[in-house]
């Protein structure tokens, strides 16, 4: 398995939506995916494997010293191969390259180890608000 990783990727709508359904178990949605990520984005890493789009992570910016991991996701069938460790990897190289200071993730209880173990983030305090 040779997994090809870019920033700022191109990417269409569908791949994106069929990866982020198929990662997160929910019906593919008709995201304008592009639009979204040109409007809000600092920027994006794609990982893909023979052309097809097996991995996603969005950074986001607050115009400032914060970055933030959204949507990190990797294809059921690749899953426990180290993509999203890369993904999440090349998201902070990227991120400290455009001289943001800090680098934020929200994650459920089961990704715990993924994020703190694997990629290096350490446990905050945090609050959320469900809109």
């Amino acid at each position: 398995m040779t997994i090809a990783y870019e920033w700022r990727g191109d990417l269409d709508n569908d791949s994106l939506d069929a990866l982020h359904a198929d990662g997160f178990g929910h019906p593919v949605t008709r995201t304008d995916w592009r639009a979204r990520l040109e409007r809000h984005s600092l920027g994006w890493v794609c990982a893909r494997e023979n052309g097809d789009l097996v991995g996603f992570v969005n950074v986001v910016r607050d115009g400032g010293a914060h970055a933030f991991l959204l949507d990190t996701v990797v294809a059921r069938r690749r899953r426990g191969r180290g993509i999203g460790t890369e993904l999440v990897a090349i998201a902070a190289r990227q991120a400290r390259a455009a001289k943001c200071a800090w680098l934020h993730v929200d994650f459920e209880g089961p990704l715990r180890s993924f994020y703190l173990s694997a990629c290096g983030f350490r446990a905050t305090a945090a609050g959320l608000i469900a809109l």
